[in-house]
This record gives C-alpha cells, structure tokens and sequence, in this order.
C-alpha cells in the first residue's frame, strides 16, 4: 500500500476490540517516527509505553477530573461543537485501549514541539500500516498527568495515544478537496 493509500484510511479511533497487539508492532512505528525531521536535528521525542492496568485507570481518572472541568467551562463554538459530536469529560478509551503511548518533547531543543508533530505524524500512519488505531488526545491537565509518569521538567508531554486493533465503526470525517486548500503561483 502506498503512502496516500494509507493517509486516507487512517481515520481516529475511540474504540478498541480487545486483543493486545504485538509490542513490536508499536516499537516498529516508534521506529518510524524517531526518522522524522526535527530542529538541528535534536530528535527531541521521548516515549512512554503504558500497558499496565492500573495504571490506565489511575491516567483515565486523572484525565477525566480535567476533563469535567474543561467541559464545565466550555461555551459558545466550542461547546456546540462539543455537543453536536457527542463528546464528554469521559474517555473510557484511555482504560479500554490495550496501549497508551506517552509523547513528549524536550523543551529544551529547537523547534521541539512541531518537531515532535512531525514525528507524530510518522507515527500514525505506521499504526495505520500495522493496523493498528489510535486518537490523538491532548489532556487539559497536562501536568498532572505528566507528573503521574515522572519524567523530568524538561520534558513536556504533547499526546497520548491509545493504540489498540480499531472496533470502532464510525467513517473517517471527510477532508477539504485539494482545490481548496491550494494555490499555485
């Protein structure tokens, strides 16, 4: 399958069947990702691979308090956006995911956020070539949650990945058609 085959199959996935798929599959999309461009060439990208229960549980508590705190506040777009896509504070698929995969960058180092991105991106449709889902989940308590795994300071987390084989049967949200987003000069 070529590149654009899988970027238009890879869509974001809430749900997750059961089965644990191989840590080598994740480890090869790791992998991928570590062979993104970054600023002067830092590689600022720092994994943490989050299998255990417990602690699943304890990260989907500590997500949904800010969470609930997030939507309270909400209001005007956002919160009809919010609405009409049937989002909540809750995000069971923070425990129900076989994986979570932490993403950090170090603040530190050049550019590191959108190189991180661009790692991130990387990352997703190697999942996708494993078949493999994922939603890439920003926690409004960054700190909170960061601090629960106890990297250092330098170190700021950009997204969770739940990544597990996708059971979840809602499309791909459609994209803009490349005549829209471009101009040729």
């Amino acid at each position: 399958m070529n590149l654009l085959d899988l970027a238009k199959r890879r869509k974001t996935v809430r749900k997750f069947k059961k089965e644990v798929p191989s840590v080598e599959d994740i480890k090869y999309a790791i992998s991928v990702a570590k062979e993104a461009p970054s600023g002067k060439n830092d590689q600022p990208w720092f994994f943490v691979l989050i299998s255990s229960e417990k602690d699943k549980e304890r990260i989907r508590e500590i997500c949904e308090r800010g969470e609930k705190e997030f939507y309270e506040k909400s209001k005007g777009d956002l919160r009809e956006w919010l609405e009409k896509m049937g989002f909540t504070w809750k995000k069971p698929f923070l425990s129900e995911a076989p994986y979570l995969l932490f993403v950090y960058s170090y603040v530190k180092s050049p550019f590191s956020r959108e190189s991180v991105w661009l790692s991130i991106g990387y990352l997703l449709l190697a999942l996708e070539e494993k078949g493999l889902g994922t939603v890439t989940y920003t926690p409004t308590n960054i700190r909170e949650v960061s601090s629960y795994v106890g990297l250092p300071k330098e170190y700021r987390l950009e997204v969770i990945l739940p990544i597990g084989h996708p059971d979840d049967p809602k499309p791909k949200y459609e994209r803009k058609d490349l005549n829209n987003i471009l101009k040729i000069l």
